[in-house]
Formats: structure tokens, C-alpha cells, sequence
């Protein structure tokens, strides 16, 4: 609990024992309004200056204009009890309001606060504790077992496990040594390593999630922008049928009735407070945000959670989003030759290849020793031509040696092995699938979603054959990333439409689809511009938890508008006909604002 809730908890109970002492004992008239009208002034105080404020600024019909209004004219009618109650509840209300918001915040305040501001920069002899915004690129310091890491950088020197939970969830530890990136907002767990930035501070990988978390309010749901509306046209409304309540019985019933008219249509001005829809719903979508933060998912506002909740197509980049991104040899078919020396001499041919199927190859065979190779020739777009212990041997494509026609493999991905001008074989690669992509598509499936789709820059036969491990039967092969645009253009016509990408070469698809999901997004600033959900891991399963969590979050959302229109309907009407009291009016209306307010943040 802070300083300031602590403050007003005690001024609170204070002003309850006296309250309540008041009840006890007789005093005079004049000395009860005195006491009266100082707890009034201890409740109230800063209701009646905010009110006073807002009203002389044009806002006539704010949550604390309408509560002095109320509260005075139940004064004006002798009502003191009522009056000093009014205020009581409504700070009561406002204390465990802010209790609320604050837990509430907690998650997202533990988001933001993952940057140190000060570094161990090291001279070359000496570490200073310096102001980490000062550090220039090409900085060294020194990052402690148990500190966090204030800049992101590579690291130069010792080996470590650093806790990156604060920036994926992800709460395994991760191993590092000299070469690895590591990023601010991680902790060293274990040894002392020498960091050199590649980062100034404020463009940090962390300062982009900083920004991103503190802006999301700012992309406001249609619910919560119909809210702001709603309580524009209401209270006025409201307000104007309470003077009417007033003036109108008044006349037709003889001005002896005003008095019990008047305290009807204060009823009224206290219950037709808006705050419990002000504050609720935009609220839950506020929870909605730290709840997904803590689990390493980003959402750029309220506006996203209502558009990812409402999908209904959804499409998928392949490479590196629902495969690895990594080629890996998956069979090798033999002429004449064992399959563990057509692998030892392709590996070879091709050790000194950067291509990514050579590079897949190489992995495979594992020992590579070069003094075996010669006379290596790349010819561009085709393949490689070495000798390998004296022997000829070419790996490439079906163009690499046209005259053998090699044409028996056109839809897989792989090369051809020709040694002394015979072929000896063919070694397929691929892709392969993630672990949890085939969990991950049937959890999207279940959620109700109309179509899913795989985007593919890839050849038709590798993208077909994942899709049907996945059971996609939506297929669009060999596009170019403005085909890929065109795709998620008219599936946008036909509903909201989720495109998921990689994060690294997908921003114009992530900006024109409904929803930009941005997979395994850590470190990636590209990402986090154009993805309006981010996910800082490659975990596939944190989509339809998100789509989960956007649902709920929504339909707490939509509770609290019906919740609290219910109640205060019912306490209106109550009010018009004269069958509550101005108590009831205030315990109803907090009431359904703490309700409301416990119901968004509510795991």
C-alpha cells in the first residue's frame, strides 16, 4: 500500500469514529452543523474544489460537480446525515477504486520498471557506476551476478545464465558466452560478464516494450470510446430529468412539496454519477493488458483486444513462424553408394558453401575435415563442384550438369550428387515444423474461427505438405510480399483477419491486416512498430491464449456496461417514485463501481 492510499485510509477512519460518534450524543442544532459541516469539509473538501473546477472549466456535469450539487442541496433540506454520507461512501469508493487500479497496474509497472539507470562502465582499468543514459555505443560495463542488464549489447567476455522472464515469460534460464546478444531488461544470474552496447539507452530493445506499454491506451476499443460518448449524452440527460422532478410535481402538488421533491431529484443527480462505466470498462481492458504482459504477450491497446477477439480469419507466414527457419536433411536416396558416404561427400563439396541447404548438409555429416578438398568451384544459381579425396563431385540442381537429365525430383527440395559424372544420389532437406505448430493450429481451430491460412513465399509442394500436417487446406505458395498484402486485403473483406509473421520481414502484412501478431519478437524493433501484438518468445501456443484472453477481457468488459446501466436504472426509478433514500442512492452507485472495478481485474 503507498504513502498516499495509507493517508487517506486513516483520514477516512478518523472521520468515520466522529461520524459515528454523532449518532451518540445530543448537542444543539448549531453545534451538530458545525460537526456536520466539518466532516462534510474532511470527506468532501477536494470533491467540492475538483467539482468547483470542472464547472467553472465548462465540464457541468462531472462525477464531483454532481456529487457537491447533491450533497449541498440535501444540506439546504436539513438532510446533514445524508449529506456527510453521501461523501463518506463516495470516498470509501474512491479509496478502494485506486486500491483496485493500483493492484491492477502492478503487472505493468513490473513490465516497465525492467531498465536499470545507472551501468558499471568499464575504462579498461577502472568500473565507474555511471548514468546508463549517458553510455555511447561501443561502451563497455560490467554487468553483476544479480543485476539487470541496462543496455542491450554482445557480450565480450565471461559466461552466464541470464533470467529473461521480465521481457518473454519464459521463466528458463538462458545460457550465455562471449558473441551472444543480450538485452536490457535481462538479469545476470551467475557470473560476471563484460558487455559492449550496441544500443544507446533510450533505443534499447526495453525501451521500445516500455513505449509500446505505456502508449496501448492510447488505441481505445469502440466499447470504450461508446462509453465516453454515452456518458456525455446520459448525464446531461439525467440531470435535466432531475430539475424537471423537481419544478414540475412542485407546481401540480403546491410548494409544500418541494422539499421532498427536491431530495427525489438529488437521488438522482448522486446515482446518475457515470463513474462505474468511466472507470470499469476501461479498466478491464487495462487488466486485459497486464494479464497478457505477464505472460509475455504485448497488445497495443484495447482497440486490439476487441479485434483479435472478434476474428475470424487468421493467416500464416511459414518460414520461421510455423517452421524453424532452418533447413535439416530429411532423406537421402542412394545409386550405388552408401548413404553415410554420398552424405561425407556432398558435406565436403559444399563445407565451404554459405547457401542454406550446403549449410544443412555440412550439419548433418558433422566431421568435415577441409585438408580432403580441393579445387572448389561455386557456379552461381546452380550448385558446387569440388574434388573431394581426388574424386569429382558435384552437388547442385538439375542445372548443375544438364546433360544427366535430372528431372526426377522437381517438386522436393534438396540437390543432386554426381560423382565422376554418375549420379550417386539425391539429398532432400527441409524446413521442418515447429514442435507446438500442429497444438497450436488445432487450439486456434476450436476457438470458432472461419478460415486459416498459410502465406508462403516458398515453392508449392513444401507448403502443401506442412499444411496437411497441420490440416490447413488453405494454401497461397511462391507470393512476393505485396501478393502477401493483396491476400490479407480480401481476407479482410470478409471479416477481421489475424495475420501472424515472423516479426522480421512481414511489417507491411502486419500493418494491413486486422491484427499484426509479430512471433518470437524479442530484439526485433521492427516488430514492435508494425505488430499490434507481440510475442517475445517462438511459443505458437500464446496465440489462441491470446485470443482467449482478449475474449474474456471483452466480456467482462460488456458485464460491467449491463451490470451497471441495470442497477442504476432500477435505483433511478426507485428514486423518481420516492422509495429509496439518498443513502441507498450513494451505497448503490459505489457499489456498483468497486463491483465493476473487481470484476475487470479479476484473474
Amino acid at each position: 500500500m503507498n504513502t498516499k492510499n495509507t493517508f487517506k485510509l486513516i483520514m477516512v477512519l478518523l472521520a468515520i469514529a466522529l461520524y459515528i460518534f454523532l449518532f451518540f450524543i445530543y448537542l444543539p442544532d448549531r453545534q451538530t452543523l458545525i460537526l456536520y459541516l466539518i466532516l462534510y469539509l474532511i470527506f468532501g473538501f477536494r470533491v467540492i474544489k475538483d467539482g468547483v473546477k470542472k464547472a467553472i472549466s465548462g465540464d457541468l456535469f462531472s462525477e464531483n460537480t454532481l456529487m457537491t450539487i447533491a450533497t449541498l442541496g440535501a444540506f439546504f433540506i436539513g438532510e446533514y446525515p445524508e449529506a456527510v454520507a453521501v461523501m463518506l461512501f463516495f470516498r470509501i469508493g474512491e479509496y478502494l477504486e485506486d486500491y483496485a487500479i493500483d493492484k491492477s497496474k502492478a503487472s505493468i509497472n513490473q513490465l516497465i520498471n525492467i531498465r536499470p539507470e545507472t551501468i558499471n562502465l568499464f575504462d579498461g582499468y577502472n568500473v565507474i557506476l555511471t548514468k546508463a543514459e549517458t553510455a555511447k555505443i561501443g561502451d563497455l560495463f560490467i554487468v553483476r551476478p544479480g543485476e539487470r542488464v541496462a543496455l542491450d549489447g554482445i557480450v565480450t567476455d565471461g559466461m552466464s545464465s541470464i533470467d529473461t522472464s521480465a521481457l518473454t515469460g519464459e521463466s528458463l534460464p538462458k545460457y550465455i558466452e562471449p558473441g551472444n546478444e543480450i538485452l536490457a531488461g535481462t538479469i545476470n544470474l551467475d557470473g560476471v560478464i563484460k558487455v559492449r552496447s550496441t544500443k544507446l539507452f533510450t533505443e534499447s530493445f526495453a525501451a521500445k516494450i516500455i513505449d509500446l506499454v505505456e502508449n496501448s491506451k492510447k488505441n481505445k476499443a469502440k466499447a470504450d470510446h461508446l462509453i465516453s460518448k454515452f456518458s456525455r449524452i446520459y448525464t446531461p440527460i439525467v440531470v435535466l430529468l432531475a430539475v424537471l422532478l423537481t419544478i414540475i410535481p412542485t407546481f401540480i402538488f403546491g410548494f409544500d412539496s418541494f422539499n421532498e421533491w427536491l431530495r427525489r431529484s438529488l437521488i438522482f443527480l448522486v446515482i446518475s454519477c457515470p463513474c462505474a462505466l468511466v472507470v470499469s470498462v476501461p479498466l478491464a481492458f487495462f487488466a486485459g493488458i497486464g494479464r497478457a504482459s505477464q505472460k509475455g504477450i504485448l497488445l497495443k491497446g484495447s482497440i486490439t483486444i476487441e479485434n483479435l477477439s472478434e476474428a475470424v480469419n487468421f493467416a500464416f507466414d511459414k518460414t520461421g513462424t510455423l517452421t524453424k527457419g532452418i533447413f535439416e536433411v530429411t532423406n537421402i536416396e542412394t545409386n550405388n553408394i552408401k548413404e553415410s558416404e554420398l552424405l561425407d561427400l556432398a558435406a565436403h563439396a559444399e563445407a565451404n558453401s554459405n547457401h542454406p541447404i550446403a549449410k544443412s548438409i555440412v550439419a548433418a555429416n558433422k566431421h568435415i575435415n577441409l585438408s580432403r578438398v580441393t579445387d572448389v568451384i561455386e557456379v552461381a544459381g546452380r550448385g558446387i563442384i569440388a574434388k573431394v579425396d581426388n574424386k569429382t563431385v558435384s552437388v547442385g540442381n538439375k542445372k548443375l550438369i544438364p546433360e544427366l537429365n535430372l528431372n526426377h525430383h522437381n517438386y522436393r527440395t534438396g540437390v543432386y550428387v554426381i560423382v565422376d559424372g554418375v549420379y550417386k544420389g539425391f539429398i532432400e532437406v527441409a524446413d521442418s515444423i515447429k514442435a507446438d505448430a500442429v497444438d497450436a493450429i488445432t487450439a486456434v481451430s476450436a476457438l470458432n474461427i472461419k478460415s486459416i491460412s498459410i502465406l508462403s513465399g516458398d515453392d508449392k509442394t513444401p507448403v502443401e505438405k506442412l499444411a496437411r500436417q497441420l490440416k490447413i487446406t488453405s494454401v497461397f505458395s511462391r507470393l512476393l510480399p505485396q501478393d502477401k498484402v493483396e491476400n490479407v486485403k480480401e481476407l479482410c473483406k470478409e471479416g477481421i483477419t489475424v495475420f501472424v509473421g515472423d516479426g522480421i520481414n512481414d511489417a507491411p502484412v502486419l500493418i494491413e491486416a486486422d491484427v499484426g501478431i509479430a512471433m518470437g519478437a524479442i530484439g526485433s524493433d521492427a516488430a514492435i512498430e508494425a505488430a499490434d501484438v507481440v510475442i517475445l518468445d517462438d511459443d505458437l501456443k500464446k496465440i489462441p491464449e491470446a485470443i482467449k484472453l482478449s475474449r474474456r477481457t471483452l466480456f467482462r468488459a460488456k458485464q460491467n456496461i449491463v451490470f451497471a446501466l441495470g442497477v442504476k436504472t432500477i435505483i433511478l426509478l426507485l428514486g423518481a417514485l420516492g422509495l429509496t433514500s439518498m443513502w441507498l442512492a450513494v451505497i448503490a452507485d459505489v457499489g456498483v463501481t468497486l463491483a465493476a472495478v473487481a470484476n475487470s481485474i479479476r484473474k
